[in-house]
């Protein structure tokens, strides 16, 4: 059964969130989840690494390695592609948003082994995804990791006002329990098509 680009979009988005699912991406998704501003300007970052580096290493894929027989090279490929992603994205935000990329700190450089960002290309050569498809679900893959560290962070700076959080939950014990929940919370989105 092929399935529709739209319902991989929805999936990667909710039931399939690659950080609260398959918890992908935890390390630059804690520490960037400190503040609201900085965890959106990550969220657009990783999305954005992961648009482009699931359509070329698709088309790669696609149009390179398995004509040739040379699916073996593909992890290598990938991640030569998420490198220098990264490095373009890099770049880009020193030269237009230095603000931003001073705040990032290595978290940036960081995205090129964000686990995340190889998982899609990964996910998407294992499902045999066609190129709509890859592209739907690279997209979903990073709007529902910006979702889902927008809201952790969104919640972490309310939860820096309370100051009764007992000592030993503070930090990162605190944001794993806010993760927790929210995983909880987005598992009920899967139940949204048994409703009759």
């Amino acid at each position: 059964m092929v399935l529709h680009p739209l319902t991989i979009f929805v999936a990667a988005l909710f039931t399939h969130n690659i950080v609260l699912t398959y918890l992908l991406g935890m390390c630059p998704f804690l520490a960037m989840s400190r503040q609201l501003g900085t965890a959106v300007g990550m969220g657009i970052a990783v999305t954005f690494v992961l648009v482009i580096t699931g359509v070329i290493n698709w088309l790669l894929l696609h149009l390179v390695l398995i004509p040739t027989g040379s699916e073996i090279m593909a992890y290598l490929v990938f991640i030569i592609i998420i490198a220098s992603v990264v490095q373009l994205l890099e770049m880009i935000i020193e030269k237009f948003f230095p603000r931003l990329q001073s705040s990032f700190g290595i978290f940036l450089p960081l995205i090129t082994v964000n686990c995340t960002v190889l998982a899609v290309s990964l996910f998407v050569a294992l499902r045999e995804y066609n190129f709509w498809q890859t592209l739907f679900f690279a997209l979903g893959s990073g709007i529902g990791w910006t979702v889902a560290i927008s809201i952790v962070a969104a919640i972490r700076e309310k939860v820096a006002l309370i100051s009764d959080v007992p000592s030993g939950l503070r930090g990162a014990g605190i944001t794993m329990v806010i993760v927790g929940i929210l995983a909880l919370a987005f598992m009920g989105f899967s139940g949204m098509g048994n409703v009759q």
